[in-house]
């Protein structure tokens, strides 16, 4: 079947390097087209918090020596000099910051000594269509990190915990508040999911009333998000559980006791997108079967149609050749018969009828079973 509507595809990510071949390693490129940054600090400890957008980064080093936690948010990633000189402030290593700045990384962990941890969560959002952004976050000692491509409000509820002093969020260290920022990006896979359920769930609908053509490009469609989805969530698993396992001496014994919560999430979040992968081939292929009875059903009729129709052509084929009677008294004596006419549509009556009876008994009419059982369902 064919639509004349435009099919809406869905666009995948490709990988792209900024920086030229035979660059040294930690060379920052930043998009052309990526936002300035703006820079947020949460600064905070049990008794007290502030929170200001910060335009000169020499004001850094003051709220780390003042308080015991500082979170600086950094949104957008379009000013090299600004990223520089951050990484110089809180001596981030240049590779890290380096795939901080180059937003196409997997999820991931690394460790550069005992002092700095570099974690890649990806964030998953859907505007016009579904695609990935990149967080990357610096844990030290007494600081946390956060790049965001652009701003989002997963973070959202982490700072209104912090204001409200809700939880231990207020009297724990950096490495609690980096297990708050990873578990809001994964918390915010959930959201996106239960769109999914709700999705499939309307196209299964549709293909029971009888839309199967329109369905098959949506399903195509949601199964090209599903796989984004998929190798989206799946790298997180070894990242947070390379987090539990490994022995790193920036997270805590309580903190790793909260990653497993958070560890326990990502795999939930998996197993759902391999449900609905599953889900999705199974309304794949009851489509494809669909519209396969359904092409069977109008073939069959067809069928019929056309075999009821080869005896009457014979019939009328036999009685239209017109041979001469006068000639020889085998010749159509029919012609001249008062009652041939009516005696050839008698025949041609007879034979529909007789098909039609033949048909019937043997059950070549009507709709088959896998159709009755579809329209019982």
């Amino acid at each position: 079947m064919k639509h004349n509507h435009p099919r809406k595809r869905v666009r995948r990510h490709l990988t792209v390097k900024r920086t030229p071949p035979g660059a040294s390693p930690g060379t920052i490129a930043v998009d052309p087209a990526a936002p300035k940054p703006k820079i947020r600090v949460t600064a905070y400890g049990p008794e007290a918090l502030v929170e200001e957008e910060v335009r000169d980064l020499k004001q850094l080093p003051k709220y780390l020596e003042k308080y015991p936690v500082t979170w600086v948010d950094v949104i957008g990633l379009g000013d090299a000099r600004t990223l520089e000189e951050l990484g110089k402030i809180f001596d981030l290593h240049p590779l890290a910051l380096e795939d901080a700045v180059h937003a196409d990384q997997r999820a991931k962990v690394e460790e550069y000594g005992d002092q700095l941890l570099f974690i890649i969560a990806r964030l998953i959002k859907k505007d016009e269509r579904l695609h990935s952004e990149q967080i990357s976050l610096f844990v030290g000692k007494n600081f946390v990190i956060s790049f965001q491509e652009r701003s989002n409000d997963c973070f959202a509820p982490v700072g209104e915990r912090l204001r409200i002093a809700r939880g231990r969020i207020r009297q724990a260290g950096a490495d609690y508040l980096a297990y708050a920022l990873l578990d809001a990006v994964i918390d915010s896979f959930f959201p996106i999911l239960e769109e999914f359920g709700e999705r499939l769930e309307r196209l299964d609908d549709d293909l029971n009333s009888r839309t199967a053509g329109r369905v098959i490009s949506q399903i195509h469609d949601a199964r090209s998000e599903l796989i984004l989805l998929r190798r989206t969530m799946w790298p997180h698993r070894e990242a947070v559980n390379q987090l539990i396992r490994d022995p790193q001496r920036l997270l805590g014994d309580e903190t790793r006791v909260f990653l497993r919560d958070c560890y326990d999430n990502i795999v939930q979040a998996i197993e759902l997108v391999e449900t609905y992968r599953e889900l999705c081939a199974d309304l794949r292929d009851e489509c494809l079967s669909f519209v396969s009875n359904r092409l069977n059903e109008i073939m069959k009729v067809l069928t019929i149609i056309a075999t009821i129709f080869m005896p009457l052509s014979f019939l009328a084929s036999l009685y239209g050749m017109n041979f001469n009677t006068g000639a020889s008294p085998w010749n159509m004596p029919e012609l001249n018969w008062r009652f041939g006419y009516p005696f050839v549509l008698a025949i041609m009556v007879a034979a529909v009828v007789a098909m039609l009876f033949f048909f019937h008994r043997h059950g070549w009419m009507g709709k088959t079973d896998a159709a009755e059982e579809e329209a019982e369902d």
